[in-house]
């Protein structure tokens, strides 16, 4: 229940959507026994996108990008005033979609089983391979972009000791790097402050007043009548989901053109059809579902919150692939279980509490923006309780927000950074035990050709002008104009060229994998300055420019939090930011800002009595 209410609400909050709602709730998992741990996380992730369809539909500006294409009619009818009708039917298909992708995963496990168990060290590394190369290659227009940021992920990745030989590697003598940086910081950085100071540059509330209306009868009316496009939506999704790289962005859209492209009166398409809610409806949920048997069956994550499911089981100790299948069965229909219950309760909750979820979108997200960074700074330090955990969640939320504005997908660096671990283990086995040979084991060449099959494909769709859809569909154009995108992917080569530099002076078992990342790195960056120097110059609108500075405003005062948790504890620090940003910033009643404050102190510290978690102590007060 705790994770179908955490999903439900972030999935309301445009922007955020799964990725987000699963990097927030991960550092609350470490008291947990993994099957809890489990539920907790599923739960979340199997319902968010059920209650993204409400601001899609009542005020055109998706809660995710697995659900921009319910906008294109569920928002039309919401003008009209059946916006109860297409809740209902969105509901409905979610739900029904979530459990035949649940039925499908069940039916998986006996058939990729068998296959699972044939798979050596060598098959498992081009199962890795391929997971990268299709979450950087299949972004949109930009595939460099993507290529980049996951090597970049599987640099950071490389941080601390390696795993085959007794070297650290990019600590810097500093003893917080030793260890790595947890998934939670990283997470929570490149998605959650990212998307936080993004958000409130664009500034605003979150929506218009929009009624409901009625109609909730005929939407489970509608769905029943098309039940064909629901299971249709829900296979599409699931196949979406069982190939690496795609997501549920994907799988909306393909499910949706499928609808389009089945009717006869394709006309009435984005002015309002209730067919253009279900089929992409029915097939965000199942792409979760879909998104498992990659992740738990060959260690692949379907997307990037599958990714950090990924990492979730790697700190319980539990690797993915054969082992789990043989070891952990137990753990594998404890996940399908909670998707599929989850499902059930999240769609009846969005059903039932629809009017007083609708009014979550008006609130103004400044308002709503301090508990969430309250929430995500208390998070973030339980991954080592280590104050290093805040410096890199802040460094990593700028480079992420950077990224956005210049088109960088990051879903890629995400998987990157979870896949580094099991994909320098497999090259070490296969090296040490095959030598070079494991390349031409049959296994091996098959998934090659089916990596080179698909860039080749990703190619042509782009020359014929099909982009891809990738699960962070708002990242596809640069914002902050030509320069800016030369100059940064320039510091990413500088950063990429020094690692290099620097993988010399490590053992030839710790070098190896750093190398395998920064020389295909390099030759992409040099090919995407290339793009970028040949690409029409664009300078950045006004409008633009004020929401940078305002971001960067708004940077600067999450730095100042910080500041005020170093320097004065996390509790005295909470009351500090949270009443200072209402009162100054949101300019919001003084009584209502102490009462803000003074509530957000007591839920934190209820928190860690319950969860047995601790607060970051101030050098002043402690």
């Amino acid at each position: 229940m705790a994770g179908v209410m955490a999903g439900t609400v972030i999935g309301i909050l445009p922007g955020l959507g799964g990725i987000a709602c699963v990097a927030i709730l991960l550092p609350f998992i470490y008291t947990l026994d993994v099957h809890t741990a489990m539920v907790l996380l599923v739960g979340s992730l199997a319902v968010v996108h059920t209650s993204d369809t409400i601001t899609s539909v009542l005020i055109g500006t998706p809660g995710s990008a697995a659900a921009a294409a319910t906008v294109l009619d569920g928002h039309p009818l919401a003008k009209q005033g059946q916006a109860a009708r297409a809740l209902s039917a969105a509901f409905l298909s979610s739900l029904i979609g979530g459990l035949i992708g649940a039925v499908f995963l069940t039916l998986s496990l006996p058939i990729a089983r068998p296959l699972v168990l044939l798979f050596g060290s060598p098959e498992l590394l081009m199962l890795c391979v391929l997971g990268l190369s299709f979450a950087g290659f299949l972004t949109g227009g930009a595939p460099l972009k993507g290529g980049l940021a996951a090597c970049l992920g599987l640099l950071l990745g490389s941080v601390g000791a390696a795993p085959a030989d007794a070297v650290y590697r990019y600590t810097f003598d500093q003893l917080y790097l030793m260890d790595g940086i947890p998934l939670a910081g990283v997470a929570l950085g490149v998605f959650g402050i990212a998307e936080i100071i993004d958000l409130l540059a664009k500034g605003g509330q979150i929506a218009e007043r929009i009624g409901l209306g009625s109609g909730w009868l005929q939407g489970v009316k509608d769905v029943i009548q098309h039940w064909g496009i629901v299971v249709r939506g829900a296979l599409i999704g699931v196949w979406a989901g069982i190939l690496p790289g795609i997501g549920a962005t994907a799988g909306s859209w393909m499910a949706y053109g499928h609808v389009v492209a089945m009717a006869r009166d394709r006309e009435r398409f984005g002015k309002g059809d209730i067919r253009g809610v279900i089929g992409p409806e029915s097939a965000n949920n199942s792409v979760e579902a879909g998104d498992f048997i990659p992740t738990l069956l060959f260690n692949v994550p379907g997307g990037a919150p599958s990714a950090i499911l990924l990492g979730a089981l790697y700190f319980y100790g539990i690797q993915p692939g054969p082992r789990m299948v043989q070891e952990n069965l137990d753990l594998i229909f404890t996940i399908i279980w909670s998707f599929a219950f989850a499902n059930t309760i999240g769609a009846a909750l969005c059903l039932f509490l629809s009017p007083a979820l609708a009014r979550l979108t008006w609130i103004p997200f400044d308002r709503l923006a301090p508990a969430i960074v309250v929430t995500i700074f208390f998070g973030a330090f339980q991954s080592s309780e280590n104050f290093g955990d805040l410096y890199a969640m802040l460094g990593l939320g700028l480079l992420g927000w950077f990224m956005k504005q210049l088109g960088w997908p990051r879903a890629p660096f995400l998987v990157g950074f979870v896949l580094t671990k099991p994909t320098e283990q497999y090259l070490w086995l296969s090296i040490s035990r095959y030598g070079m040979e494991w390349l031409l084991r049959p296994g091996v060449i098959v998934q090659g050709l089916l990596l080179l099959g698909s860039i080749v494909w990703i190619y042509r769709s782009k020359s014929k002008g099909k982009e891809v859809p990738d699960e962070d569909s708002s990242e596809g154009s640069v914002r902050l104009g030509k320069t800016p995108s030369i100059l940064f992917t320039l510091v990413v080569l500088l950063v990429v060229i020094g690692a290099l530099y620097e993988s010399r002076t490590f053992p030839y078992l710790g070098a190896i994998f750093p190398m395998a990342a920064t020389i295909p790195a390099i030759l992409m960056a040099v090919g995407q300055i290339v793009l970028d120097l040949r690409a029409t110059p664009a300078l950045p609108g006004i409008e633009t420019r004020k929401k940078a500075m305002a971001a960067f405003g708004y940077f600067v005062s999450l730095v100042l939090f910080f500041s005020l948790i170093w320097l004065a504890g996390f509790g005295v620090a909470t009351a500090l930011f949270t009443f200072g940003f209402l009162y100054g910033w949101v300019k919001m009643s003084w009584p209502y800002a102490l009462l803000y404050a003074g509530t957000m102190v007591a839920v934190a510290l209820s928190m860690s009595w319950l969860l047995s978690l601790h607060w970051p102590a101030g050098v002043l007060l402690g």
